[in-house]
């Protein structure tokens, strides 16, 4: 589906699916279906050139030609998704028995087929009609389609262009510097330990946040608790004060019900006696900023830093107040830098411009002003690998650059040139980009759910035959970032797992959208949609907590909705689902259903919405889920991660062959006998309860399956040796995780699959809270080391004994770029972490108790940015090693996120437990980096429970699972 086209690109193959002889259409009809086609093809390629054109740049008659168009092929698939959901649920098995029965049964369909088919006949003369209607005006009015240049291709950019940016907008530059003296880190003077606060002031695009956030890296180690908070222009106040709070560490649940008052008292006692780094990012609204800075007027004299960023002087004047406070102007990218960033993302070396494009270069970059955005944005319309585009194209973008980006001016010609990199964008991706309008500004939006969503909504298209829709849609993904369209969030181990849309890619998308009508957003700012009648996408998302939007009522403007995507608070304006007759997507994440809440949204009524694809409940609280959901014979994603009181889903839920992810994270959920095999379409099942064999055997029917994860509960030998079975027959599994409801389990299961499964090459991700042995993983890679070629995380909870040949092995897997093992069991005494070994690894978490010494080589985990691992006193006194030396001076030099011991001291004196501490203390805290640094003292406590406490350090991982 294209932004420009409607549902043409679904439209199409479903007129095709009519002509099929399984529907028995009246000659009469098929022959208007097969024109309904051939015109509708037509038109669909002559909306694909009108949309590869700026709309500024078409004629009026062309647009509302292609309005008309588009609007008419929305109302065509309403039509034909009726008729397929009527005759397709009339095919569905029926589990009546008796001859009468079947009998009574058969007539009912029958008439209701010939009924739908009647209504099927006439709709579609009905668009014929309509059709020729907006042909013939087309015709008489002599509606010309533009023919728009070929768009240009782009070659992938990943994370080093933003890291490229982020050290010319600071990080090592001068920026970096006059900041760093702005802030006054050096020196133990008076003047330095009072509150100093920095104000960043400058245009869109220049890279404020870049440089706050890089400024926020370097220093924050120095500080003992620290904040990095988003404001946008539209904040409300007790979101901002909370997620001060809770950046800063104080998360507790009672935040969500006090005032503003409360909050800035709660800011006040939190941070009494701390010295503090907070980060207030694109603040607007000096009024706003008097209400934060309440939070922050404490004398506590302990050297704390606030940093604000803002596009308006006046509010940085507001920001910076006292005599103490200073302002910093962010000014462009010199010529060199700006040079510098645009030739090393087109020719992949900053000095390889071919003299030919030097001066059409330089002219592009005049014209990008040295803001960082901008030559980020054209530079990725340009990129072109090894092959370099015609001259003439780089001719053509320069002369739809306008005037070029002064203060004056920065925000008409920002908009224009990020719309050319919009417009140089195909059809499906177009789309894809609008949809994020749907989210609030600054928001994180998780990747894997936003492709799910692109699925439902009919925009990602099958490539080769028999590819995962969500694959597909991952190219997508990948593409828009590699296009600079939206930016990349990465997750613990560097890899992506979200994104970010800036505000001025925002401000045109939006703008962009409202044109085609293709999202409405109601935010609570007085917008409306009550006079429409085309609404087709909703998105309500009430920036004001204290703003009591009224429940929208008007049913015309939803019976035409198909999607609407609800955010916190604005939960309580939601429809009443009856008002819904083709809605796709219905998106509750994260807004407050149980019991307890005064909305109290009556969820029964999900079974009327028939068409419906994709059901959002994520974090809703709901209890109970109504049998009414085995209705939706077209729900292909079903969200309901961390709904940690429902226990039980209805068995008619298992009978939606059309579901391709089904997550019930956290539930307790037990299929019912002979309905799991039904998920035929299934890829990504998480959180079903295995107790009996049958389950375990009927998974191995899942032949799709990309994404497991399962728990056991009371597991016996044949229970395991059903799953392994199964597990065999699942070649596609790129992530699996295994864990147990019961405390006391054996390491049966780890056991069977060392011996009887062969890892796929594609697997990626492998969790065990399963007892285990690490013979199982010894197994598989001395049996063909490529099979975990991929292997990235690898998790083990319960290791009942770590040798060093079992590090040496682990450490050879070469993509592996996080791991977590615990053991509390028999251990190697002395542990070494190789130099050659763990080349990828960015966590490193190997905890094996009292029982064993973790030493370092030189030059080991060389890319590691968070350490975890164990010490014990004892046996690195009794092994001769009592300087406690690790290995860590001078070593893990990319380490900046957290250095995390667990020192077991049981059988060790007190005195030498306080010398351990100070000694590993005094070799980090010389550390370049300045990591967070945690040394957790244990004494001579039971191992298991000190174990079960430290589950905690797994939610991490468990989080980007669930997302």
């Amino acid at each position: 589906m294209e932004v420009v086209t409607g549902a043409m690109g679904s439209l199409l193959p479903k007129l095709g699916q009519l002509l099929m002889d399984e529907y028995n259409l009246l000659k009469r009809v098929k022959k208007d279906v097969r024109f309904l086609s051939m015109e509708l093809e037509s038109m669909h390629a002559a909306l694909i050139k009108v949309g590869a054109m700026p709309r500024d740049q078409l004629d009026t008659q062309v647009k509302l030609w292609a309005d008309e168009v588009r609007e008419l092929s929305y109302n065509m698939e309403d039509v034909v998704d009726k008729f397929l959901v009527r005759v397709e649920g009339i095919q569905q098995p029926n589990d009546n028995t008796g001859k009468f029965k079947e009998l009574k049964n058969k007539m009912v369909r029958l008439f209701k087929k010939g009924k739908n088919h009647h209504r099927i006949a006439d709709a579609v003369k009905e668009i014929k009609e309509q059709l020729q209607e907006v042909a013939a005006r087309r015709d008489r009015n002599k509606v010309v389609v533009p023919n728009p240049t070929e768009p240009i291709a782009i070659d992938p950019c990943l994370r080093a262009l933003y890291a490229e940016a982020t050290e010319l907008v600071g990080i090592y530059g001068k920026r970096d510097q006059e900041l760093m003296s702005l802030l006054s880190m050096e020196g133990d003077d008076a003047s330095n330990k009072r509150l100093k606060k920095v104000s960043i002031v400058g245009f869109g695009g220049l890279g404020k946040t870049t440089l706050a956030r890089a400024v926020y890296d370097k220093i924050k180690g120095d500080f003992d608790c620290r904040a990095f908070v988003p404001v946008g222009q539209t904040p409300d106040m007790k979101k901002v004060l909370r997620d001060i709070l809770i950046d800063l560490g104080n998360s507790h649940s009672d935040l969500a019900i006090l005032d503003a008052n409360q909050l800035i008292k709660k800011i006040h006692e939190f941070l009494e006696n701390k010295r503090y780094l907070v980060i207030i990012d694109d603040i607007w609204d000096e009024k706003l900023w008097e209400g934060i800075n309440f939070a922050f007027s404490n004398k506590n004299n302990l050297g704390s830093r606030l940093i604000t960023t803002t596009r308006i002087v006046s509010v940085s004047n507001s920001c910076c107040s006292s005599a103490d406070d200073s302002v910093y102007h962010m000014k462009p990218l010199c010529t060199d830098d700006s040079r510098r960033l645009f030739y090393k993302r087109v020719f992949a070396d900053e000095s390889g411009c071919p003299n030919e494009f030097e001066q059409v270069s330089k002219d592009i970059l005049k014209k990008c002003g040295g803001v960082p955005l901008a030559i980020i944005t054209i530079a990725s319309a340009l990129a072109s690998g090894q092959e370099v585009k015609p001259k003439s194209e780089w001719d053509i973008l320069l002369q739809s650059l306008g005037c070029g980006l002064t203060k004056d001016n920065s925000l008409v010609e920002m908009r224009r040139i990020l719309s050319f990199s919009y417009y140089n964008l195909p059809p499906h991706l177009k789309t894809c980009l609008l949809y994020l309008c749907i989210y609030p500004e600054d928001s994180e939006i998780y990747r894997d759910r936003l492709i799910w969503k692109w699925v439902a909504e009919g925009f990602v298209h099958h490539g080769d035959q028999g590819t995962s829709l969500f694959l597909v849609g991952l190219n997508y993904f990948n593409q828009l970032i590699n296009r600079s369209m939206i930016q990349p969030i990465y997750d613990e181990l560097g890899q992506v797992h979200a994104c970010r849309v800036h505000d001025m890619v925002l401000d045109l998308i939006r703008n962009l959208s409202h044109e085609a009508k293709f999202v409405n957003v109601l935010d609570g700012t007085g917008n409306s949609i009550s006079s429409q009648s085309n609404v087709r996408r909703l998105s309500l998302q009430n920036k004001k907590e204290d703003h009591q939007a009224k429940p929208l009522t008007n049913i015309m403007s939803m019976s035409r909705v198909r999607s609407i995507t609800i955010f916190p608070p604005a939960v309580s304006t939601m429809p009443s689902l009856s008002m819904f007759e083709v809605l796709r997507v219905l998106d509750l994440s994260n807004c407050y259903l149980g019991k307890s809440s005064s909305l109290q949204l009556n969820l029964k009524g999900v079974g009327h919405l028939i068409h419906l694809r994709y059901l959002g409940l994520a974090d809703t609280g709901i209890r109970e889920l109504s049998a009414e959901i085995g209705n939706l014979q077209f729900l292909e994603v079903l969200d309901l991660g961390r709904n940690y009181e429902l226990d039980e889903l209805p068995s008619t839920l298992f009978n939606l062959r059309r579901l391709i992810y089904l997550n019930v994270f956290s539930s307790k959920v037990v299929p019912t006998p002979g309905v799991l095999q039904n998920l035929k379409s299934i890829e990504v099942l998480r959180g079903i309860l295995v107790s009996l064999n049958i389950i375990a055997q009927e998974l191995g029917n899942l032949a799709k399956l990309r994404e497991l994860q399962i728990r056991f509960k009371d597991g016996s030998l044949d229970l395991y040796e059903c799953f392994v079975k199964s597990l065999c027959n699942l070649d596609h599994i790129e992530s699996l995780s295994i864990r147990y409801n019961s405390e006391e389990t054996s390491s049966e299961l780890m056991d069977l699959l060392g011996e009887r499964w062969v890892p796929p090459v594609h697997l990626r991700i492998f969790v065990s809270r399963m007892p285990s042995q690490l013979s199982a993983l010894r197994g598989w890679i001395k049996r063909d080391p490529s099979h975990l070629s991929n292997l990235s995380q690898l998790i083990l909870d319960s290791v009942k004994e770590v040798q060093q040949e079992d590090v040496d092995i682990i450490g050879g897997l070469m993509s592996l770029r996080g791991l977590y093992i615990k053991s509390a069991h028999q251990t190697q005494r002395l542990l070494v972490i190789r130099a050659d070994g763990f080349r990828c690894m960015v966590w490193f978490d190997l905890n094996c108790g009292s029982a064993a010494q973790i030493k370092f080589e030189p030059g080991a985990l060389p890319r590691a940015e968070r350490v975890c691992f164990s010490l014990g006193v004892r046996v690195a006194k009794e092994d001769g090693n009592c300087g406690f030396d690790l290995g860590l001076q001078g070593n893990l030099l990319s380490l900046w996120r957290l250095l995390y011991i667990h020192m077991y001291c049981g059988g060790a004196r007190v005195g030498e437990a306080k010398e351990a501490e100070a000694a590993v203390r005094h070799v980090l805290e010389a550390h370049p980096n300045h990591p967070r640094i945690y040394i957790w003292t244990i004494p001579g406590i039971a191992e298991d429970f000190v174990f079960k406490l430290n589950r905690i350090n797994l939610r991490v991982y468990y989080q980007f699972h669930d997302e």
